[in-house]
């Protein structure tokens, strides 16, 4: 109680206005939205080390040591530069999060909860006979942020998802076996399409290229990555960069439904006008 005693007294001799309290408040909250972005990241060692510098720089700067500490401030000058760049990734991630708030809902596309649960029935009656047959697919479902860039690297389809067709993708024969299907709603917009690679260092080794493309378009994207295995038929999720495996058809419908469901009366879109285009 005399600490909390103390703290209070101190906040009240600064006398602050309910407007520096919110401001407060606000940068308080800033600082811990950015370092749940950057939790788990390559940015997390970065910024430690960066931290680091900085304390040495302090130091050398109180110690007297004034070749290293202009050293150092230089390093920190070409570090502010380097920034943007290095935390491409992870401001990129940012910005949309932020462009996944309510107001911009629906940016590409609407569709209904009969359309969803039509899709799923489809999605989970290929899936059982892909890994039945030792089938090795890779299906990205889009969801707020759009996958353009990476639809155009394949062949356009643009055909209603039904599990004949998926199963027909992926067959090992097929000129479109070897790449991603890109979901959007209903409707598998491309297949055979080239996804980023995840940089992951800690990923397991016995990962094939299939995961690893699964787990990096998610990493550049909220999509949702399912991958059946071809050497194991292990059915796997992929979503903001973390790889769930080992399911089965009922614990993959669940998460897809938790994932990917659309909410009922979706809010106005500043984008809406894009949707059908």
């Amino acid at each position: 109680m005399a600490i909390l005693d103390r703290i209070l007294a101190a906040i009240l001799q600064l006398n602050l206005e309910w407007r520096d309290i919110i401001d407060i408040i606000i940068m308080a909250y800033l600082f811990y939205r950015i370092i749940l972005i950057i939790r788990g990241t390559r940015a997390e060692q970065l910024v430690k080390g960066l931290i680091v510098l900085l304390l040495a720089m302090i130091i050398s700067d109180q110690t007297g040591l004034d070749t290293l500490n202009w050293t150092l401030r230089q390093t920190m000058t070409v570090g502010l530069i380097a920034i943007p760049i290095v935390f491409q990734p992870e401001l990129r991630r940012a910005l949309e999060q932020l462009g996944r708030g309510k107001i911009f809902k629906s940016t590409y596309w609407s569709w209904s909860t009969q359309d969803f649960e039509s899709m799923l029935d489809e999605l989970t009656k290929a899936i059982p006979v892909l890994v039945k047959r030792r089938i090795g697919a890779l299906i990205v479902m889009e969801r707020s942020t759009g996958l353009k860039d990476w639809v155009e690297t394949g062949i356009a389809v643009n055909g209603l998802v039904t599990a004949e067709l998926l199963v027909n993708i992926f067959f090992p024969r097929s000129p479109l076996h070897d790449g991603a299907v890109i979901i959007r709603g209903d409707q598998i917009v491309a297949a055979g399409c080239y996804l980023p690679l995840t940089e992951d260092p800690g990923l397991s080794k016995e990962l094939g290229t299939r995961h690893r493309a699964g787990i990096g378009i998610t990493e550049n994207s909220d999509a949702v990555a399912i991958i059946v295995s071809e050497e194991t038929g292990i059915i796997s999720v992929a979503h903001d960069g973390v790889l769930t495996r080992y399911l089965d058809e009922k614990k993959l419908r669940k998460i897809l439904t938790d994932l990917c469901k659309p909410e009922r009366g979706d809010s106005f879109s500043l984008w809406s006008w894009r949707s059908n285009k």
